[in-house]
């Protein structure tokens, strides 16, 4: 008997769930021959201040965790990525990247979740400090996670763009949501099965797909999100920059007129860790 292939049903990853729009709209995604090949959810306003309530409650448990331990599980995404490497450069391939380059790319995304698995107990010693002062006082640094950041990933490079937003953003022990490539989002549906067995707690990562348009306002003006983190075009920053000072929000900018190599050494590193990181400065006084 001839039967019919099940195929997918691409959905969002929030708060450790796969979930539709919840205006239920969907946008078609073709291969790069044109081809229909899924329908991708467009997430709404909605769908981002119900994912900035979930990282909220996320957040408390996973920056509490010792560093080691968040250590231990970014590293059991880089082996999760390892596992399903060929579906994911499948993925990539999906839209007109080469075997090549997709492979690449997923090699390259993996080192990437190494590399911040093994800066999560080391960033600290780099970035705080004991400051010399004049008065009788033990006075040091130490950095603390600013809470949710919102991240909007680039249309280049939908994995390891994706990921080397989010990863130094989660390491220090913030939670992020991340709106996807719009023009490549597939590897984001699949980056959320891999997070969701991974031994990554539900609401640390939520990942939404959708228009920049209908999500760009709300996360620049959305109160209880700390920071926010694009790759945008001058437009869009400006636009950030004016909704984000209502709450005196950071904002970091990768500018999409000169697009970032991802593959690059600079493209990873403490000192991308250093943008959500707030500093926490304590005196004791010497013999109390």
């Amino acid at each position: 008997m001839t039967r019919l292939p099940i195929t997918k049903t691409p959905k969002c990853y929030v708060g450790g769930a796969f979930i539709r729009s919840e205006s239920g709209r969907v946008y078609a995604h073709n291969d790069s021959a044109g081809a229909f090949a899924c329908n991708i959810p467009l997430c709404t306003r909605k769908d981002l201040r119900n994912a900035v309530e979930t990282a909220a409650k996320a957040g408390p448990g996973w920056s509490k965790r010792s560093a080691y331990n968040r250590g231990q599980i970014l590293y059991r995404i880089a082996e999760m990525l390892e596992s399903r490497a060929g579906e994911m450069s499948a993925a990539l391939a999906l839209t007109g990247a080469s075997p090549t380059t997709a492979a690449r790319e997923v090699r390259a995304s993996i080192d990437r979740a190494v590399h911040y698995a093994g800066w999560t107990d080391k960033y600290e010693s780099l970035l705080g400090s004991v400051n010399p002062v004049s008065t009788p006082h033990f006075n040091f640094t130490v950095m603390e996670p600013m809470g949710v950041i919102g991240i909007l990933a680039p249309e280049e490079a939908p994995l390891l763009g994706l990921l080397s937003m989010v990863l130094p953003a989660i390491a220090s022990g913030n939670t992020a949501i991340a709106l996807a490539s719009h023009s490549q989002p597939y590897p984001s549906i699949l980056l959320g099965e891999i997070l969701a067995v991974s031994d990554l707690p539900g609401g640390v990562v939520n990942l939404l797909t959708g228009k920049r348009a209908d999500i760009l306002p709300t996360m620049a003006t959305h109160a209880h999100l700390r920071a926010v983190y694009a790759a945008a075009d001058k437009t869009e920053r400006t636009e950030i920059q004016r909704g984000a000072a209502e709450h005196v929000k950071r904002t970091v900018f990768i500018h999409s007129e000169t697009p970032c190599d991802w593959f690059e050494e600079k493209a990873q590193g403490p000192y991308q860790i250093r943008h959500f990181l707030e500093a926490k400065t304590t005196w004791h006084p010497i013999g109390a």
